[in-house]
């Protein structure tokens, strides 16, 4: 009896706690991600699904990391990063992540703008009303009501398994390669190397930490209860990796078996997958992007927003009413609203943007997890809740990683 009531209690917890980890990971699979998971999986078939192990691990690591410095210390890594490093390191911190941050901005619109494309909607249409809808969304709503909607667009994601079933991939095939070494060829080609940086970016983007530990911090998880909010975490990084190899393996079943290497979108990878899979997972597809382009292009704003006025000192929160934080509202205004307009320039090499801000994400990943490594380990700061010794393995072979493949993507491209 002792047992089950122990057991409803920590359910209890965890659904007291549950938002900030789910949604932040599932945000990761933006529209920049669905396309680069589709490439993925069109260009190179099941072969890069051995990155999804690796990956998950370090995003649980990482993500774990940055929800229990906000429990621990109640302020967001930018605050901290301001505090222990100083105000210049912030400033051009804040700066580069500004930079990669539009650019996703920029991707999401257009995920937006060509899922409905397929339906035949205009973008010049489609892109002023979702902007329109994203901004008083947040301007208008409270954090309890947000996070309720973005826990609800979480859950429409399952429309990526669905989509992937349908494909009636080679299990066998998907298996082993999921499982099995990397190729030593593809180590040594540029393409690959560029699919593997942006695979690893766009699944632990760096605005996902400034994101979630303002999150922790403004829901008002306390040490006390870290313990159900790293289920929050830890369930969140395994539903979004789930949903990651099922799109890989999806287009790797139907696009790369059928010759359709090179794909110009994410809608161009659903419309690709009309004939061969059929009308279902058709729909599902698109309709999964829309929907992760939406729910993105209202979450990358704001973890952009809060970090940078948590890093330069300014008043942040989305439970503050305009006038109360007006440099948080209007970054948040000025990154939504150019990042629409770009869309609507003619002739806008959309794809190239979308790739290279997922690459981008993974050049500047490291820099990041270096400061949330000297955090994490800083035990005047963090007291008992320091990092163990088999979460800075994670992290430092992590940073080490991504620098050597970064250094490696530059070399094989002479």
């Amino acid at each position: 009896m002792k047992f089950l009531k122990d057991w409803r209690a920590r359910i209890v917890m965890l659904l007291a706690v549950i938002g900030p980890g789910f949604i932040t990971a599932n945000v990761d699979n933006d529209a920049g991600g669905i396309f680069t998971y589709s490439q993925a999986g069109a260009q190179f078939g099941y072969s890069l699904l051995w990155t999804m192990i690796p990956i998950t691990i370090a995003l649980v690591v990482v993500q774990e990391m940055a929800s229990r410095m906000g429990a621990v210390t109640g302020k967001g890594l930018s605050d901290l990063i301001r505090e222990e490093f100083g105000f210049r390191v912030t400033f051009w911190l804040m700066l580069a992540l500004i930079v990669t941050n539009f650019g996703n901005v920029v991707a999401e619109f257009a995920g937006v703008a060509s899922s409905l494309e397929l339906f035949g909607w205009s973008k010049y249409i489609v892109v002023p009303v979702a902007a329109a809808i994203v901004w008083a969304l947040v301007v208008r709503g409270t954090y309890d009501s947000i996070e309720k909607i973005f826990l609800a667009a979480s859950g429409f994601y399952v429309c990526y398994i669905v989509a992937g079933l349908l494909a009636h991939p080679d299990w066998k095939a998907a298996a082993l390669a999921t499982f099995s070494r990397p190729s030593a060829v593809g180590i040594r080609n540029y393409g690959y190397l560029f699919m593997v940086i942006a695979l690893v970016g766009t699944t632990i983007a760096p605005w996902m930490q400034f994101y979630l530990q303002a999150s922790i911090v403004e829901k008002g998880i306390t040490a006390r209860q870290y313990a159900a909010s790293r289920w929050d975490v830890i369930l969140g990084c395994l539903f979004t990796d789930i949903v990651a190899w099922f799109i890989i393996v999806a287009c790797a079943a139907t696009l790369y078996a059928a010759g359709h290497h090179d794909i110009a979108s994410a809608a161009d990878a659903a419309q690709a997958l009309r004939p061969l899979v059929g009308e279902y997972a058709y729909l599902l597809f698109a309709a999964g992007l829309f929907n992760a382009s939406l729910f993105a292009a209202s979450i990358l704003p704001i973890s952009t927003a809060y970090a940078v006025c948590e890093g330069l000192g300014f008043e942040s929160g989305l439970d503050k009413k305009f006038h109360e934080a007006p440099v948080f509202y209007w970054l948040y205004t000025l990154l939504i609203v150019f990042g629409a307009g770009v869309l609507l320039i003619p002739r806008l090499p959309l794809v190239y943007v979308a790739v290279l801000s997922q690459v981008a994400n993974g050049i500047v990943l490291p820099l990041v997890l270096i400061f949330m490594l000297m955090l994490t380990n800083d035990r005047e700061l963090m007291g008992e809740h320091v990092n163990s010794r088999a979460f800075n393995v994670v992290a430092w072979t992590t940073v080490v990683v991504m620098i050597v493949l970064t250094i490696l993507m530059v070399l094989t491209q002479r």
